[in-house]
């Protein structure tokens, strides 16, 4: 606990537990000569003062320790080193916003508006765009809110800091240097933990993801064995990496390669294309959500709740509570709201004929409101258990002409012919210098390949 500053530092009074026997034993070696605090010390394994100091600035955020009282209290639990302050990166997803993202770092909804009105005043947050780092600061693992950062700019970062019961802004110059990484390895287990492996940042890995998705199941396509390419750009600086556009990536299945190519539209947009210039986007995600486990197929099946046999009309998909939700291609959201045993819901039209549902969510996304239109790839919800759920997991359905129908079976159609005209001779020269300056990489020193 903190008792006071002293001259720019601060006194610690640290309780320690100790049976009778012990404080008379620790007494008694006062009385000759023995300094109690070296013997507390001692007693419970604290280094000593000038090897203590640099661990306990660095817990208390930089402030030099000037003096550590001790006293002994036989009644009181023993004592522990102060808690670290904690640190939480997470990536705005798509349609998601600053407050939004506070929210899933569970900061409680007073201190995260306080948070970004203070940040108003240096930067517009509606300016932050999918993919952006957000790093939130805690000062334990209790929770207790500090602040947040993020770089806003190749140049600038914005930081956000707790001052006594308000939140101050500031925005600074951030050194950045810039480069290209590659990485390639084997699947073991699944594409997430394999890409891990290698190095790769999750929010790179989940791009990639998202763009095969729409052409390979990872529930039954992917084998152990099968290998992954992958180049993305990376900015270096001070508070450490900053991973940037996914620039190519490749597929190996079953000796089959899937290859795609981030392009940036004339619009400052980032779309994937195959290397014939076809877009990669199709008419449903064949996987809403990232890094997902299919946990139980359409059909017949016992349910876990009720206890007998019926149909399920769905597949679900075994992800941890807060995982984004995609909406599974463009349309109008009809329902987004409470239904039964779906617990939090949302139905998505796409065409006359064609609609996609989504159930058991923790909560749905700010702006996923009856009516509203939704893109291909937007969030609209995170995965949760409301509703009939024994564990967190996305239900989701496909329903054609108004009777739910194997996700699997929907055939995926192609949305667009993908670039034409001078676009796609862009294009084809950029496939060309990329290929090149991956295969330069592969033989030099900058993979970083994945574990055997």
């Amino acid at each position: 606990m903190r008792d006071g500053d002293i001259d720019g530092y601060f006194a610690v009074k640290v309780h320690v537990a100790a049976p009778s026997t012990v404080m008379a034993v620790l007494l008694a070696l006062s009385t000759y000569g023995v300094e109690l605090n070296s013997a507390i010390h001692n007693l419970i394994g604290w280094p000593d003062a000038h090897q203590r100091a640099p661990a306990m600035q660095s817990a208390t955020l930089g402030t030099p320790l000037q003096a550590v009282s001790l006293v002994v209290d036989s009644a009181l639990p023993v004592a522990t080193a102060p808690a670290a302050p904690m640190r939480l990166t997470l990536a705005v997803p798509d349609g998601e916003t600053l407050a939004g993202v506070l929210a899933a770092a569970d900061v409680p909804a007073a201190e995260a508006q306080a948070a970004v009105e203070a940040t108003r005043r240096v930067y517009d947050p509606r300016k932050l765009k999918a993919g952006q780092f957000v790093t939130v600061n805690f000062s334990d693992a209790a929770g207790s809110f500090r602040g947040f950062e993020f770089q806003s700019d190749d140049a600038h970062a914005v930081t956000v800091d707790r001052k006594g019961d308000a939140f101050v802004a500031f925005q600074s110059a951030v050194p950045l240097t810039a480069e290209t990484r590659v990485a390639r390895g084997a699947i073991h287990s699944n594409l997430f933990e394999s890409t891990a492996e290698a190095g790769v940042p999750y929010i790179v890995a989940a791009a990639m993801i998202r763009a095969f998705s729409y052409d390979v199941d990872f529930q039954r396509e992917i084998q152990p064995g099968d290998r992954f390419e992958v180049m993305y750009d990376n900015m270096v600086g001070q508070s450490g990496d900053h991973p940037g556009d996914l620039l190519f990536a490749k597929l190996t299945l079953s000796g089959k390669e899937h290859s795609i190519y981030g392009f940036r539209r004339p619009d400052g947009s980032v779309d994937f294309y195959g290397p014939d210039g076809k877009s990669v986007r199709k008419g449903l995600l064949r996987t809403p959500v990232d890094g997902a486990r299919l946990s139980s197929g359409f059909g017949m099946r016992m349910h876990p709740i009720l206890g007998y046999t019926r149909m399920h009309k769905g597949v679900d998909f075994a992800v941890p509570t807060g995982t984004p939700i995609y909406a599974a291609g463009d349309g109008t959201i009809e329902i987004a709201g409470w239904a039964g045993g779906y617990g939090r819901y949302i139905r998505i039209r796409h065409s006359s004929t064609m609609e996609t549902a989504y159930g058991h969510m923790s909560r749905i996304a700010a702006g996923s409101i009856t009516g509203h239109q939704v893109h291909q790839g937007q969030v609209i919800g995170y995965v949760g258990m409301t509703g009939e759920a024994t564990g967190p997991h996305l239900h989701y359905e496909v329903i054609r002409d108004g009777v739910q129908v194997n996700p699997a079976s929907v055939a995926a159609m192609p949305l667009n012919t993908g670039l034409q005209g001078s676009e796609l001779v862009a294009f084809h020269h950029m496939v060309e210098e990329r290929d090149r300056r991956f295969a330069q990489l592969v033989s030099g020193s900058q993979v970083a390949a994945a574990r055997p």
